[in-house]
């Protein structure tokens, strides 16, 4: 078995410009490799939290990216700028990716690991989402959409400089067989051990249902808040996005009971939790840590059956699966919600195996197991 101290270990990212689910991913990779220098595209070191003292390498991007202040500007710059970077004299390359980090180039004779937290999906499988949730102008659609198809050829292109995939999800697991043609190994993203440690709130009362995330259409938070309009139960959201002012001007129009709470950090999250009668997750994500979070602190969670809830969430056990993203779907799961009882050691339990510790040992595991690979396929060609 490879050591730590025999690899040199790069890390690359997409982009670091918040610390949001594929962040804290990226996190426990720093601490399995902590010497291991993050490559990115572009970074905002101050929104990073623990991420903020690594020791993180962009490109000529920044620059622009110091002037423009948003990142989606430059996404037809990002291939480009991710292939130039330079990883000469590394063994291993380990990329936490989403859009464009697994097409780093690595160096001869290195191995490169892919954490695949899905193939872009705004490049394949949900372009007409990307046009309207960035709100491209019907005048430049055609442009984008030339875009978004050069960027499916560079992706599908790309796949051949990873060695070894390992996938947040069964479905990102089937996403990469069905557009790379490669088989992948599943590691769902970790639970945060703070959340595993937090006290469990077994007496008091639990009143307010909990939503948590970005404010952005996909999370479908304006569901909750006609659910709970209809149906008169408390919602607190948790979160800032774009969608803010749309969302709070829909809850006050109907009259629901909602509670927007901003931005919380990540050390309160735990609490807020603990004190939820339910989690909401009514997205399709390729996996979401929000669910496990729920449930380490002993909250159930209601969530979408697609995507990664369906290997994170016990229907009936640590919560309530539902299958359309409609009111009357998420009306009838509140109604098996109400007649299900869930005990939160429980909830807490199944969360135990997501937990931290276990994600670093997998991941050692598959970078030291495709190090081995590397050497033995080398040795035996040095043989010939």
């Amino acid at each position: 078995m490879i050591h730590n101290r025999d690899m040199r270990v790069a890390i690359v990212a997409d982009w670091l410009t918040t610390f949001g689910g594929a962040e804290h991913v990226l996190l426990e990779m720093h601490r399995v490799f902590p010497g291991a220098p993050i490559f990115t595209t572009i970074a905002c070191t101050e929104r990073l939290g623990p991420l903020s003292t690594a020791d993180i390498r962009t490109t000529r991007l920044q620059k622009l990216f110091s002037v423009i202040g948003r990142h989606q500007p430059l996404l037809p710059l990002m291939p480009r700028a991710v292939e130039s970077i330079d990883l000469r004299g590394f063994d291993v390359v380990l990329s936490s990716s989403h859009a464009v980090g697994k097409g780093v180039i690595p160096p001869p004779g290195a191995v490169h690991v892919c954490y695949c937290h899905t193939p872009v999906r705004y490049a394949w499988e949900m372009e007409e989402r990307y046009l309207e949730d960035f709100r491209i102008p019907r005048v430049l659609r055609p442009r984008a959409r030339a875009m978004l198809k050069r960027l499916r050829r560079w992706d599908l292109s790309t796949a051949k400089r990873v060695d070894r995939f390992l996938a947040n999800s069964r479905e990102t697991a089937s996403r990469i067989d069905r557009i790379y043609g490669r088989a992948s190994s599943v590691l769902p993203p970790p639970v945060d051990d703070r959340f595993l440690a937090s006290p469990l709130c077994v007496a008091a009362p639990r009143r307010r249902f909990l939503a948590v995330g970005r404010l952005v259409p996909y999370k479908r938070f304006d569901l909750l808040i006609q659910a709970s309009a209809n149906l008169g139960f408390p919602l607190t959201i948790v979160g800032k996005g774009q969608e803010e002012s749309r969302l709070r001007a829909m809850a006050a129009r109907s009259g629901a009971d909602v509670l927007f709470a901003g931005f919380i950090p990540d050390r309160d999250l735990p609490r807020i939790y603990a004190t939820a009668r339910a989690v909401f997750f009514p997205q399709f994500e390729d996996a979401g840590i929000v669910p496990l979070e729920a449930q380490a602190c002993g909250a159930p969670v209601i969530a979408l059956r697609r995507g990664g809830a369906m290997d994170t969430v016990v229907d009936g056990r640590t919560g309530i699966l539902f299958p359309d993203q409609t009111v009357e779907s998420i009306a009838q799961a509140i109604s098996r919600f109400e007649r299900t009882m869930f005990d939160p050691k429980v909830v807490r339990d199944h969360a135990q195996a997501f937990g931290a510790g276990r994600f670093r040992k997998k991941l050692q595991e598959e970078v030291e197991n495709a190090a081995v690979q590397r050497d033995t396929v080398r040795c035996a060609k040095s043989e010939i």
